[in-house]
Parts: C-alpha cells; structure tokens; sequence
C-alpha cells in the first residue's frame, strides 16, 4: 500500500466484503473508520451511530408542537415524557387554524404580505377590505375626548341602523363642517354690522350727548376734551386737519348707539354693546 515517496497512500475499506484500496478513502464522522467511496454514506456501511446527531420531530397531533427524538431512546417514553410535562391542548387551534379575513363572505387568507390593521377598529383585514367603508368599520372604540365633533358622530351612530355604518363616515364630517361655518360666518356678521352702523351714526353725527355728562373724550393732538365725539370731530377737522407738526394719522372713533361713547376698537365698542346694553345696538 502506497509508494516508497508517499508510503501512507491510500487505506483499504473497512467493510469486510470490500477492504478496496482507495487513494482517497473518506472517513465517517459518526464510527471515524475509513470508507472508499461506494461505502462513505452510513446507510452503505451500517453505520452503528448514524443517529447520534439525527433531529427527529414528531407533530403532537394533542397541541401541534413538535416533539424531538431523544436518539438512544425509545420514541414511546419520549411521547409520554411529553404528555405529562408540557402538552396544552389549547394551542391546537391557535397552531392549526388559519387566519382568514373578517369581512362576510370573504374567505381570503391573511399572510405576512396581505394584512393590513384598520386604524380605527384595530382589525386585521385583507387588501380588498383594507378600507373603513368596505368592512364596515364602526369607528374607533376610544375616540379622542378633545375631538369637537365627538358627540356629533355618536349621535349620527345611535341614529343610523347598522346596515348604514358606511354612510355616516362622511354625511356627519360634513355636517359637523357646516354647522362651524355658519356659526363662524353669524359671529362675523353681526361684528360687521354692529361696527358699520356705528361708523354711520358717527359720520352722520345723529349721536346725540345726555345733558350734563362730562368730558370724556380728548383730543389726541392736544389737552382738550369734549363731551360727545362730534364736538372732537369737529375740533379736529377745525384746528389740526392742516398742522405742519409730525402728527399720526387721523384715529377713526366709533360711537355707541346706545351712550354715545366713544371707541377706537371696534371690537371694544361690540363687547361694550354686548356687557352694558345686553347685546342689543338699537335705538
């Protein structure tokens, strides 16, 4: 067996039918004996510890885990090992049953890249219903309490039949919209008219001073004071519409309707007119 220049070249088989002299003999990592290559696989050379190493599961067909083989063992005493210890029946459908989509009729499987969670119902559904109006979502279960138009919406629900769930997603936004502009677009009106019909009666000069009141209002180019806001007018058109002095523009005053008192804010003289007259501005 090999040369005198390589004299360890090559071993024989150690199947005694064989004992061939291979030059590249392969050796069992399970009984470390040498092979040629017709005998290398553990089958071939009945390997004694070919499942040494093995991992062998059986599927509990009681909880759906797997049970590994203990190698030198027998399988029975595995089982039962496994009976007693740690076999839940319970698991059985969590393992076995197949998540499938929520929606009536709808018998789509939900896998890693098909499900999607509704935001609102916290549900998982396929892509086909992935939308609010397509499975029906009842909304979110816990609503923000600092959402405005949470009592609105809860309404709209009490109201509507199920069958309309989908319905209410849009006809209540809309509404609640709505209702805050025409309650911004009253506010700003009655602002509007209650400034335009003081400016009238004072460029008008219809506002008309209670006998003996005193003087309040002064004038913003000098000490002087009147007691009606025509009297300043005409003060100021008379005597300092064409000072040479560096003066700021000319302050337009609004009067009350009611008092004849004068404001340079119309929001003022509105939240005058509505503390000391109860929100009425007519004569």
């Amino acid at each position: 067996m090999g040369t005198p220049e390589f004299p360890d070249l090559g071993k024989h088989c150690n199947v005694e039918d064989c004992r061939q002299i291979d030059f590249l003999p392969f050796t069992c990592d399970r009984c470390n004996k040498v092979f040629c290559l017709e005998h290398r696989s553990y089958t071939k050379h009945l390997c004694p510890n070919a499942n040494q190493q093995d991992v062998t599961v059986l599927v509990c067909p009681l909880c759906a885990k797997g049970v590994r083989l203990v190698p030198n063992e027998d399988p029975n005493i595995t089982w039962e090992s496994h009976v007693n210890s740690d076999c839940d029946p319970s698991n059985y459908q969590k393992a076995t049953k197949k998540k499938r989509c929520p929606v009536p009729g709808c018998k789509e499987l939900l896998t890693f890249s098909n499900t999607l969670r509704c935001r609102d119902c916290t549900k998982e559904h396929c892509l086909k219903h992935r939308f609010g109006p397509d499975h029906k979502c009842p909304g979110p279960k816990k609503p923000d309490s600092g959402f405005p138009f949470v009592g609105l919406l809860n309404r709209s629900q009490k109201r509507e039949s199920p069958s309309n769930n989908s319905s209410w997603w849009g006809s209540s936004l809309l509404t609640a919209a709505s209702n805050l502009r025409a309650s911004a677009e009253a506010g700003v009106q009655k602002l509007s008219n209650a400034t335009t019909q003081a400016l009238q009666r004072a460029k008008d000069g219809t506002a008309q001073s209670s006998s003996g009141s005193a003087l309040v209002e002064q004038c913003t180019q000098c000490p002087a004071r009147f007691s009606t806001v025509s009297a300043l007018i005409e003060h100021a058109e008379k005597s300092h519409q064409h000072s040479t002095q560096p003066v700021q523009s000319r302050v337009m005053i609004d009067v009350c309707p009611k008092c004849s008192k004068g404001f340079r804010d119309p929001a003022l003289l509105v939240e005058h007119v509505e503390r000391d007259h109860g929100g009425s501005s007519i004569t």
